[in-house]
């Protein structure tokens, strides 16, 4: 069952540059653990409540363990340091059941 890997970004003022960095090299280990963005920031029109996030990211991935492998690998370990030192980070998987 595909599952979506749903990230809200904030990214600090002070350390802009360390995120544009992560950004530029996140993409290809996504796809290499079967990773596919649906949605990597763009416009976000508010709808109910004050939700308003500055940046939503969406991977759809074949499996929990696809992403697993991903977050655990060597590759997105040495950049996620990036991230992690530039943004507020909130993210959920779901699974893709629709019905």
């Amino acid at each position: 069952m595909a599952v979506y890997f749903i990230v809200e970004i904030k990214t600090k003022d002070e350390n802009k540059e360390a995120y544009a960095k992560y950004i530029e090299q996140v993409r290809p280990i996504v796809e290499k653990y079967k990773g596919r963005y649906l949605t990597r920031g763009g416009k976000i029109t508010s709808i109910f409540g004050n939700w308003n996030p500055e940046r939503i990211i969406i991977i759809e991935f074949p499996s929990q363990e696809n992403v697993k492998e991903w977050l655990n690998s060597p590759e997105y370990k040495g950049i996620a340091i990036l991230r992690e030192a530039s943004t507020v980070t909130r993210a959920i998987m779901v699974e893709g059941k629709a019905e």
